[in-house]
């Protein structure tokens, strides 16, 4: 589709301008949201290397690990990714830190219960919780919940209003995957 395509223009030209105020100097280990645009942009490689280097300046922010796990997902197999995902420190978000426990494995089932709960909690924390339930879906080949929970962030009030980056994001995920 026409909105479909403007989307992934948007992406690669996304990727185009971090790449060129690296050039110019701004820190590359710092442009999370290059790694982003790179995992949309179906560069999965880049990405995982752009979401590593994050980590070393970012040691405490499980979204750049998960990021990785996601994007090493693509080309290597969720479980594979599993064994290889980046150990960080304690994130100060509370639905990060379970997000984190669930791409981990650690208390997978009890991490995912505790996530759905969030999805009804309203704010930051049900947008996020549904965000990354999707994204885990997604990373496993289950496109039919990944669509469920990613549809519900982006269509959340968090993720309509919040101006927040990663809920522009979930929008492109559902209009990459035409799920609008």
């Amino acid at each position: 589709s026409t909105s479909k395509e403007a989307v992934r223009q948007g992406v690669e030209d996304s990727v185009r301008y971090f790449d060129q105020a690296a050039a110019a100097g701004y820190p590359r280990n710092r442009l999370w949201q290059r790694g982003l645009s790179l995992y949309y942009a179906e560069r999965y490689a880049d990405g995982a290397e752009q979401f590593r280097k994050d980590v070393e300046v970012n040691p405490d922010d499980t979204e750049e690990s998960i990021w990785a796990l996601l994007c090493e997902a693509q080309t290597l197999g969720f479980d594979e990714a599993r064994k290889r995902m980046l150990k960080v420190g304690q994130d100060p978000r509370p639905v990060m830190r379970t997000a984190y426990q669930l791409f981990r494995g650690d208390g997978e089932a009890a991490a995912m219960l505790t996530l759905e709960r969030l999805t009804g909690s309203g704010g930051s924390d049900e947008f996020y919780a549904a965000l990354y339930l999707g994204l885990f879906a997604e990373a496993k080949g289950d496109s039919v919940t990944a669509r469920r929970w990613l549809t519900k962030a982006a269509d959340s009030s968090y993720g309509r209003g919040s101006g927040d980056y990663m809920a522009d994001l979930a929008r492109v995920h559902v209009a990459l995957r035409s799920w609008v």
